[in-house]
């Protein structure tokens, strides 16, 4: 393992090490006079290099598939002038004793490429600056430079879709983040590419005064150093110089292509031959061209014998794809492996998720991807928001199709209990009654799932005279994520878990590792943390702010509590996160009192049956409900927040109490509320309630005694 690491981390080292070495070995070149030999080596070093970078570009997918293009570019320019100036010397020099003294690269490409003949070389070379810098530069730089203006102003765009993406829950967290780094990148690609474009431009021009500068540079030494004449300068100066500029433009002329390929390179899952392969498969496209050349055969003066077997070939062609797509197209679909009856998985002794819903056949539409899955983006959004709210990571709802159920009919299960299930039709929409209708519609009369108001399923014609008429409308997949997100809601204890509290600690210790390191397990057992935030949220108090949570169940970790005493200590010190969690913090706190005598008896009830999840005798609680009821209906019909307001001796059982009847009822202490929160009192319970019996009355007696 020690040797493994050693030779890995050596393997890193030289990888690190290795551009600064290039780069001086660039400097050297270029002020260091070098032999022919080793010129010969780099020029095919050069070639082999440029020939890579062609390649790379060629097979990328996507621009971004070679980020690196524009560094790497500017490194092989400067590669190739640093052998200019390297080969300028040694032509300069020694060229006065013939074509060979560059080396055998210049020689071959002076001799062999131009034949021999200098003029010519000189006019080939000419044709070549030009291909390359007149078409392929100028178009290259052009594309680039429009890429990157497109691109930083679109920039602004793709990054508000993002949020958009992420804020509607198409997208993760990490996703997102992924998607930025990618735009960025791209930004910055077609910024660099711009600039490398120039590159590329002022390497032709730097060929080309190169190339003037061997030329009279060789005649004049030629003719004033070494004796020779003006003809036999020229017949060997102004080779090398032809030669040197032709090993030099040959490899500028393959990044100039390279770097033309990744500027116009449209992103597609396959490489540039791939896409073009793909794009050029099309029968009825050759067939054309087959028909066209066949007629222009057919003029007298055009070479027949030339076109007629091109137009074969590309009927040919045509008929082979044609061959080909129906032979695709009527082969039969790879039969799926029969399943071993003998066999038996987990999934077939149990497919139930934490959060299940399940629809009828007549409901498969709404979570169809063919049709938009309008369900599916409602759900997602659903668990964002509701993830964000209740303070933990609502897991994945499940959906199914089942058909047992009604066509129409969905169910919705928490942690395997039927928590909601009623009926929707996907071509209808729901119009609930709004209790201020000017006129009423004609429809199948329903009860809204999630609240249970009056409404009417009416046919889409009908949706713009329901909302004339004072109607609220909704679509069906609507009217099933509103029901589920109301569902979740009421069974968010069920959904959290001690995997779910292990997740909250980790984040707690990533932000406030000392916190994290006193709460647990020092302070407490993980399942006993788990108990107290399920505690909470049968309440219906989040854990957005679990470091206050956490606070409060560090300071309470000295004193012995049991787990209701620690719930209830825990709400006190954390009552300005749930007193928000009911009215804006600049609004008074509507609240629901009990009478004094209503209250000792409720504190005498506990106190008589200490430890009793319910403590209350029969006939006191069911009065007790029927006044609470009498107080709070009108203020809940009328969708106004307030708070059951209760000693804390009692809060707990009466919340239990009053949660079975009135579940969006907050029920609070006196000691949960801020000292500095205004109060407003909206309604007394004072009435009779029934007389204990019993042990409860006599204890109550001895406590009055007592009092």
């Amino acid at each position: 393992m020690i040797a493994g690491f050693d030779l890995r981390q050596a393997g890193r080292m030289a990888g690190a090490a290795a551009l600064p070495v290039a780069m001086l070995v660039l400097v050297a070149l270029m002020v260091i006079p070098v032999s022919p030999t080793i010129l010969d080596i780099s020029f095919i070093g050069n070639i082999m290099i440029s020939l890579a970078i062609l390649m790379v570009a060629l097979s990328a997918s996507k621009p971004l598939d070679f980020s690196s293009f524009p560094t790497v570019l500017l490194l092989a320019t400067l590669f190739r002038l640093a052998l200019n100036v390297a080969s300028t010397r040694v032509v300069l020099v020694h060229g006065h004793e013939g074509t060979a003294a560059a080396g055998h690269v210049i020689e071959a490409f002076g001799r062999v490429l131009i034949g021999g003949d200098y003029v010519v070389g000189l006019f080939v070379f000419v044709v070549l600056m030009i291909i390359n810098l007149v078409v392929i530069t100028k178009g290259a730089g052009r594309v680039s430079e429009v890429s990157a203006r497109f691109t930083l102003d679109a920039l602004p765009g793709k990054q508000m879709a993002i949020d958009a993406d992420l804020n509607a829950g198409l997208l993760t967290p990490d996703e997102a983040k992924a998607r930025r780094q990618e735009v960025a990148t791209e930004a910055d690609f077609y910024g660099s590419m711009d600039g490398a474009s120039k590159f590329v431009k002022g390497d032709a021009v730097a060929g080309l005064l190169i190339l003037f500068v061997n030329i009279v540079g060789g005649l004049i030494l030629g003719m004033s150093s070494h004796g020779l004449s003006f003809s036999e300068a020229g017949a060997t100066y102004v080779t090398l110089a032809i030669g040197d500029a032709l090993v030099a433009q040959i490899p500028a002329l393959l990044l100039s292509i390279a770097a033309a390929a990744i500027v116009t390179r449209v992103a597609s899952p396959h490489d540039l031959s791939g896409q073009i392969g793909s794009q050029f498969a099309s029968p009825h496209v050759w067939m054309a061209v087959g028909g066209i050349l066949f007629i222009l055969g057919l003029v007298p003066a055009m070479p027949q014998m030339l076109i007629l077997p091109a137009s074969a070939l590309a009927f040919a062609i045509g008929w082979q794809m044609r061959r080909t797509a129906a032979e695709a197209e009527a082969a039969p679909p790879p039969a799926a492996p029969a399943p071993d009856p003998h066999h038996i998985e987990w999934a077939d002794v149990s497919d139930i998720g934490p959060c299940q819903l399940e629809i009828g056949y007549a409901l498969v539409a709404l979570v169809d991807d063919r049709k938009g899955a309008p369900l599916m983006g409602r759900i997602t959004g659903i668990r964002r928001q509701l993830s964000r709210e209740l303070g933990f990571v609502v897991p994945a709802v499940k959906v199914t199709d089942d058909l047992s159920l009604p066509g129409n009919a969905y169910r919705i299960s928490i942690a395997g209990v039927i928590v909601g299930e009623d009926e929707v039709f996907p071509h209808e929409m729901l119009a609930l009654d709004s209790g201020d209708l000017v006129t009423k519609v004609t429809g199948r009369p329903c009860k809204d799932p999630t609240f249970g108001l009056d409404a009417l399923w009416i046919p889409k014609a009908s949706q713009n005279d329901a909302i004339a008429a004072g109607y609220t409308v909704v679509d069906p997949a609507t009217v099933v994520a509103t029901h589920l997100n109301n569902s979740i809601i009421a069974s968010a204890a069920e959904l959290f878990g001690i995997d779910d509290a292990q997740a909250l600690i980790d984040h707690l210790k990533a932000h406030y590792p000392q916190l994290a390191q006193n709460l647990c397990p020092q302070g407490y057992a993980l399942p006993r943390v788990a108990a107290l935030c399920k505690a909470l949220l049968v309440e219906r108090v989040p854990l957005r702010d679990f470091r206050k949570i956490a606070e409060a169940m560090v300071a309470l970790a000295g004193q012995q509590l049991g787990d209701v005493e620690l719930v209830e200590a825990v709400r006190q010190r954390i009552g300005a996160l749930i007193v928000q969690t009911i009215v804006p913090s600049r609004m008074p706190l509507p609240v629901v009192t009990f009478s004094p005598d209503v209250e000792m008896l409720l504190n005498q009830s506990v106190r008589a049956n200490p430890g009793a999840e319910w403590p209350f005798e029969h006939g006191m609680a069911m009065k007790i409900i029927e006044q609470i009821g009498q107080a709070v209906e009108p203020l809940l019909l009328s969708t106004r927040s307030f708070a059951l307001v209760a000693s804390p001796l009692c809060r707990s059982a009466l919340s239990r109490l009053v949660r079975a009847t009135f579940p969006d009822v907050a029920v609070i202490s006196y000691l949960e509320i801020p000292a500095n929160k205004a109060t407003e009192i909206v309604a007394t319970i004072g009435a009779e309630v029934p007389r204990l019996t019993g042990d409860s009355a006599a204890a109550m007696e001895e406590h009055q005694h007592e009092d």
